[in-house]
């Protein structure tokens, strides 16, 4: 859909105001002006279903969120040198839903920061900086975890930094046969710390996806994530489980995605999804791990991070999370979802394959089922399709051919239907 003469002077402006560096998502950015639940409008109230914005945890400017946001505003905000009960109160809730002894929390602003601070602890703790990540991922844009986001880094992989191969359950290695498949992962995760004992720099952590969603959302079993564990901590570094994107009940199965393979981390951090929309995060650990991080010399202190209003909003979120029981309701309606997504997938070659979990969802494109050929252009055209008739999904993957379905956590069954729906008329099209 073509944009309109307003549209494309508003482009014009952006990118004179803003630079080359930002991006837009479609051929023809969509202007959006309104959100609710799991709806948006743009400029020309159109009106579009949301299947892509995990920001939007439980719904756009749910009404409980932007009331607390309001009321918290109209009072105070200031940063945590001063005593208040909100931030408190936050990281308590936190607390009563996190795995293990993980009971600590540090507030900050974004997914980024909260795994630079995470890679900061490991390296104080342990002594150690070596960090071990998997290739083509993402872990935001601060200077550290910009090296180790190598789907965004341009330049060569530090020499602190080892990348080993993502667990891809359908081209990997073994991908047919799970003994292979986890004998070729525990010899990555050997080499890898390995190689950083010989560099000199020992392994501070290993920063881990609970479903992996640059290289095109992988769920391996939980023989995976137990193994990486176990010989990391052996080699005397930590866990950093990053549930930027697969926490807060989004799997369907527990509250943070790495509780799926029955481990618990040193250190979870949490992002966007935190403050369904608000700019928050938080970098969580256990006392014993953040006592030695400060007798170490470590400290955290941010200006805007923890403060009231944001703390307000982090607890009207988790408040929602359990009066509407989003969990039950990710489980029951992703259930739903995958079901009727099969029929697709079979019903059209052009899917080689469907996998994900929960409200985390993938569809490849190929060209052909046997030879798995990934087909971008054909997914670019089914993403554009289904915008330019009501639907927002987007498309990951270094080849771009895989469809990324990944809507808010209130997203309903007659959402399903529409958006199974659509996908269905577009693939027809191709």
């Amino acid at each position: 859909m073509a944009l309109t003469q307003a549209n494309q002077t508003l482009l014009e402006r952006r990118r004179k105001a803003l630079g080359p560096a930002y991006a837009h998502f479609y051929r023809d950015p969509v202007h959006l002006v309104r959100g609710e639940g799991v709806w948006m409008w743009d400029d020309d109230g159109r009106k579009y279903l949301d299947c892509y914005n995990n920001v939007a945890s439980v719904g756009h400017c749910h009404p409980a969120v932007v009331e607390a946001l309001h009321t918290q505003a109209q009072r105070l905000n200031t940063h945590t040198r001063y005593l208040h009960a909100s931030v408190v109160e936050y990281a308590e809730m936190l607390a009563d839903i996190m795995p293990g002894d993980i009971s600590v929390s540090n507030i900050v602003c974004t997914g980024s920061e909260a795994n630079d601070l995470a890679c900061q602890i490991a390296r104080k703790v342990t002594g150690n900086t070596g960090l071990i990540i998997l290739k083509d991922t993402y872990h935001g844009a601060t200077t550290l975890v910009r090296e180790l986001s190598p789907a965004i880094r341009p330049e060569p992989c530090p020499d602190y930094v080892y990348e080993i191969d993502v667990p891809d359950t359908y081209r990997g290695p073994g991908a047919d046969d799970p003994a292979a498949f986890l004998a070729h992962h525990k010899d990555q995760i050997k080499t890898a710390i390995g190689k950083l004992q010989a560099r000199g720099h020992g392994v501070a952590a290993l920063l881990i996806d609970s479903i992996y969603d640059g290289p095109g959302i992988f769920a391996p079993p939980p023989s995976y994530q137990r193994e990486l564990f176990a010989q990391v901590r052996a080699a005397g570094g930590l866990i950093i489980a990053d549930e930027v994107q697969s926490g807060l009940c989004r799997l369907g199965d527990h509250y943070w995605g790495v509780m799926d393979s029955g481990v618990v981390p040193d250190i979870i951090t949490m992002g966007k999804p935190m403050g369904d929309g608000h700019p928050l995060a938080v970098t969580a650990t256990t006392p014993d791990i953040m006592k030695a991080y400060v007798d170490k010399g470590g400290e955290y202190f941010n200006t805007f991070a923890g403060n009231p209003v944001s703390a307000e909003v982090g607890k009207a979120v988790l408040r929602i999370v359990e009066q509407e029981n989003l969990l039950s309701h990710v489980k029951e309606t992703s259930d739903y979802l995958m079901t009727r997504l099969r029929v697709i997938a079979d019903k059209h070659p052009i899917i080689g394959d469907l996998r994900g979990k929960g409200f985390f969802i993938a569809l490849e494109f190929v060209r052909d089922k046997a030879d798995k050929t990934p087909d971008g252009d054909a997914c670019l055209t089914a993403v554009e399709w289904m915008k330019d008739n009501g639907v927002l999904v987007s498309r990951i993957g270094t080849e771009g051919n895989i469809m990324k379905i990944r809507p808010p956590l209130v997203f309903a069954k007659e959402h399903v239907d529409l958006l199974v729906e659509t996908l269905d008329r577009a693939l027809l099209t191709l």
